[in-house]
C-alpha cells in the first residue's frame, strides 16, 4: 500500500449516522497521548455525535454528554486521559486562558475541542481539524473535512484513508 508523502486533508461524505459512528470508531483507534482534535461546524452539525462515537469505540461505556455548560468533561479509558471541551459559551478567547485549561494541553492527554474558534489564537495548534457540514441531500448526511496540522495529524490521515484511494 502506498501513501502520499504529505497528506494534508481528507474529504469524506457521511451518508448517515452509522457512517458518523464508523468515523468515530476509526478515530478512536488513532488516539495517543498529546493528540489534539478540534471540531468545527454549525449547531447540530454532529460534533458531539462524533465525539460520543469516538469515546464509546475507545471503551467508555457510560453516558457522553456535551460539556456546553461545564466546559470540559474528563474520560479515563485504560491509561488514556481524554478531555472533551466545548467552548460554545465563550464570549471572549481570554475565557480559555482564565479557565486554566492550558495544563490539559501539555501532551499527556487527548484533547477533543468543540468550538475551538471561540478560543482563537490562544489554543495550541490542533493535530487534526475536523470540519463538519450538514449536507443538503438529507438530514443525517454530513460532509467532513479533516485537516492535518502536524506529523501526528498526517499519520492519522494516512490511517483514515479509504482503502480505494490507497
Amino acid at each position: 500500500m502506498t501513501h502520499p508523502d504529505h497528506l494534508k486533508a481528507l474529504h469524506l461524505y457521511l451518508p448517515d449516522l452509522a457512517a458518523t459512528g464508523h468515523l468515530g470508531m476509526q478515530l478512536a483507534g488513532l488516539l495517543r497521548p498529546g493528540l489534539k482534535i478540534y471540531l468545527s461546524g454549525d449547531l447540530g452539525s454532529g460534533k458531539t455525535t462524533l465525539v460520543r462515537a469516538l469515546l464509546h469505540a475507545a471503551g467508555h461505556s457510560g453516558r457522553v454528554k456535551s460539556p456546553t455548560y461545564t466546559l470540559v468533561e474528563l474520560y479515563v479509558i485504560s491509561k488514556l486521559y481524554l478531555y472533551h471541551f466545548d467552548f460554545y459559551r465563550f464570549r471572549d478567547p481570554e475565557e480559555w486562558q482564565d479557565a486554566g485549561f492550558r495544563e490539559h494541553f501539555d501532551g499527556a492527554a487527548v484533547c477533543l475541542v468543540e468550538w475551538p474558534e471561540k478560543a482563537a489564537g490562544l489554543l495550541p495548534p490542533a493535530d487534526l481539524d475536523v470540519s463538519i457540514q450538514i449536507n443538503q441531500s438529507g438530514r443525517d448526511t454530513r460532509d467532513i473535512t479533516i485537516t492535518a496540522n502536524s506529523a501526528s495529524g498526517e499519520n492519522c490521515l494516512i490511517a483514515l484513508q479509504p482503502a480505494s484511494s490507497s
